[in-house]
């Protein structure tokens, strides 16, 4: 049986004290177990303010940083959205409760399907997980409103900026040096302009580092 006991603590200690204060945030967060999205062995700690890693080279955030994100990139009802390294689920379940559309991008066939049952288990039908490389983004169904990603980067690759609509924001997080910032980025024509929004530091996407160069 879920916590939802645990789920309301959550809610109330670490999202609404980070300034989140869109209810419909508020509404998904209490509407989508973690518990289901996560191993047996992290159920007792599927609220707390930690990280899980769901598989390789994939963690389910902080609820803080998550709802953070969220809010700063005004997913609105209408609005079709790209959940890229969508692991166990879970981001693509609470984005189904804030957009029309959500399809979540995977590089595992067994990550995909797992994910998929999942959403079907919550008897979620406007979002799904398919499989494709990650960098490449989803260009058969591009453009989209919102492109979403699950992991911190050193680059961005133009792909995703591509598939944006005009008007279409970007949410991530983008490692510089030390500093590591949540970004949206907003496409306007052909370009795309970018705001930092707050200091977050969730786990490295794998394969979005800057190639290290030598210098003598």
């Amino acid at each position: 049986m879920y916590d939802v006991a645990a789920r309301q603590t959550m809610l109330d200690t670490q999202v609404r004290p980070s300034d989140v204060t869109d209810r419909r945030i508020h509404a998904a967060l209490m509407q989508i177990p973690r518990e289901e999205f996560l191993p047996k062995s992290r159920h007792a700690l599927a609220n707390a303010e930690v990280e899980h890693k769901t598989s390789d080279g994939r963690y389910m955030w902080r609820p803080r940083d998550f709802a953070k994100l969220l809010q700063a990139v005004q997913i609105r009802p209408e609005d079709e959205v790209l959940d890229i390294a969508s692991g166990s689920g879970y981001t693509a379940a609470i984005l189904s409760q804030l957009a029309a559309v959500v399809v979540g991008l995977e590089s595992d066939e067994a990550v995909v399907n797992a994910a998929s049952e999942r959403l079907n288990s919550l008897d979620i039908d406007n979002a799904d997980v398919v499989a494709g490389k990650l960098e490449e983004g989803l260009p058969s169904q591009a453009p989209f409103d919102v492109i979403f990603i699950n992991g911190s980067v050193e680059r961005v690759p133009a792909a995703w900026i591509d598939q944006l609509k005009t008007g279409g924001r970007l949410a991530v997080v983008v490692r510089e040096g030390r500093a590591s910032r949540a970004r949206i980025y907003v496409k306007t024509g052909d370009t795309a302009s970018f705001n930092n929004v707050f200091d977050a530091t969730p786990p490295a996407l794998p394969g979005f580092s800057v190639p290290k160069t030598f210098a003598l």
